[in-house]
């Protein structure tokens, strides 16, 4: 089915495989509201920069668009535009509102007949098995789960919606001291 997709992918037991956050200074509190450093980044190593590479190739498989990705420590956060030949999807989101694209689930495969469009599982499903083939591969580790069986899934229903997640998946790595997914976070209750 076409439309915006905010997806959420975690390795399993939220262990650290994708790289490192860097750049945070002295002064960073561990809540999510405290102030940050403007260098703090993601820095990809060699499982990480896979994870990339394969996002990349999505387009080449499916009917999609790759809008915004974050790959953290452990866990993934990316837009995904699944395209609708029937109505199609916004190329640029920078013009115009986003539409609520929920009509039909066929498309048209230039031949002249119709499949059924691959529904974001599915897509999800097979990132994430070349992820973890690639990985493995790299690693020297055959048959080694990597992601968690389950991912997390929203519709982006509206620009404002759309937006705000963006800016959220931007500004994940500054909020690393704060994450539910950093397992260094010791959560602090004050009375």
């Amino acid at each position: 089915m076409g439309g915006y997709y905010f997806v959420t992918i975690c390795t399993l037991g939220r262990k650290m495989m994708f790289g490192e956050i860097v750049g945070f200074g002295e002064n960073v509190g561990a809540r999510r509201d405290a102030p940050f450093n403007n260098k703090t980044e993601m820095v990809l190593n060699e499982n990480g920069k896979i994870v990339f590479d394969v996002w990349k190739t999505l387009p080449e498989h499916h009917d999609v668009i790759l809008d915004e990705i974050c790959i953290m420590p452990n866990h993934v956060h990316l837009i995904l535009v699944i395209k609708n030949n029937n109505q199609g999807a916004l190329e640029n989101n920078n013009q115009g509102a986003l539409e609520n694209n929920n009509q039909g689930a066929l498309e048209n495969n230039n031949q002249g007949a119709s499949r059924r469009a691959p529904t974001l599982g599915w897509m999800v499903g097979m990132f994430k098995t070349e992820c973890t083939k690639q990985i493995n591969k790299l690693n020297k580790t055959p048959g080694v789960q990597l992601f968690q069986r389950n991912y997390y899934e929203r519709i982006i229903r509206n620009e404002k919606k759309y937006f705000k997640i963006k800016n959220y998946i931007k500004m994940n790595p500054k909020m690393w001291p704060g994450d539910r997914n950093n397992l260094n976070f010791k959560l602090k209750i004050e009375n």
